[in-house]
């Protein structure tokens, strides 16, 4: 069986000794980065030649292509999406719009994405939009108000999966409130149970048929003390898996994010422990992935579940009904307006 991981590479080709290491690491998929795509064929043959080293063709390959400053495939070979809060402010205005737009919108990352071999977007991010919140999150989130963001993610999971893409929903149970990045330290939310169940919650419980998720590196003091989501297994099996009833592939955030305490393997052994279904890495560092891998065993019978239900919801949904042009005409309209 494939080990329960996730890696990134280091450029846009892949070299010998990265070659090697996945023949013999055998992670179940990959993660690419601006640093990996420079051009359509390009990318093409990296993503083939990321499977080939595992010798599955069906190993996911995943991309965090949400928009607007998290977009690794942009101009002028991509569609360059904007930022979710762009549809969320049109949402106030023009709610009808807002949906459409973020469904147009979904279909033409999906189109680009699926058009090189990428079979996963990290995407849509759910968490709610707070005034005290830091802007690691900001305009990536579409709103503060639960109904407007399960509405626009909901149509953004259904572009993507009718262009042949799994949405993964970010970052189970809510970074909105976060006041440090997690990229730099370890947030804590004090909010009460009540309130991040009525508020941050929601989202994540209307879309909890999604085929994939990934956790938070956020502390919620009155929940769990001191652990972060992802080494949590209060916060994965009673929170995420009971709570909001999420049962689709759970993936960590970055393991290598500096919220996280302990050495590279203890973080992937805390991890999987926890109960993710999956530990990610994403800088492409040799050195760093070689620890990370001492941490990670093959992958559960009821991921490898998981993972099958995910691509046969993809191949079900997945619609030839794309016309590249008029989608980018439609949207584009609804932009003007």
């Amino acid at each position: 069986m494939p080990r329960a991981v996730v890696l990134g590479c280091s450029g846009p080709v892949l070299g010998d000794d990265e070659r090697r290491f996945f023949a013999e690491a055998d992670p179940i998929g990959f993660i690419l980065f601006g640093r990996n795509a420079e051009s359509p064929d390009q990318l093409r043959a990296l993503v083939s030649d990321l499977r080939a080293a595992v010798g599955r063709d069906d190993a996911p390959v995943l991309i965090d292509q949400e928009g607007g400053r998290v977009t690794r495939l942009g101009k002028p070979h991509w569609y360059a999406p904007p930022a979710a809060r762009v549809f969320g402010h049109m949402s106030n205005r023009r709610p009808q719009d807002a949906s459409k737009a973020a469904y147009l919108n979904a279909r033409m990352i999906a189109a680009d994405l699926a058009d090189a071999g990428i079979t996963v977007d990290c995407a849509p991010v759910l968490d709610l939009l707070w005034e005290e919140g830091h802007d690691v999150i900001g305009d990536r989130a579409f709103s503060s108000e639960p109904a407007v963001v399960g509405e626009l993610g909901y149509q953004t999971c259904k572009g993507l999966m009718e262009g042949g893409v799994l949405p993964v929903l970010k970052h189970l149970p809510g970074h909105g409130r976060a006041k440090v990045d997690s990229h730099e330290a370890l947030p804590v939310v004090d909010a009460l149970h009540i309130h991040l169940a009525n508020k941050d919650f929601r989202p994540f419980i209307e879309l909890g048929e999604a085929p994939w998720g990934m956790t938070a590196h956020v502390d919620f003091y009155y929940i769990d003390g001191d652990k972060p989501a992802t080494v949590s297994p209060k916060m994965i099996n009673i929170i995420i898996r009971q709570e909001i009833g999420f049962q689709g592939v759970l993936i960590s955030d970055d393991l290598s994010m500096k919220a996280l305490s302990g050495n590279l393997r203890e973080r992937a052994e805390a991890t999987l422990n926890a109960g993710c279904d999956l530990a990610l890495h994403c800088n492409g560092r040799l050195d760093e992935m070689r620890e990370l891998m001492e941490g990670v065993g093959e992958i559960r019978s009821e991921t490898a579940d998981r993972l099958a239900r995910a691509e046969e919801m993809r191949l079900e949904t997945r619609t030839d009904d794309f016309d590249r042009e008029d989608v980018q005409r439609q949207l584009d309209g609804l932009m003007r307006e």
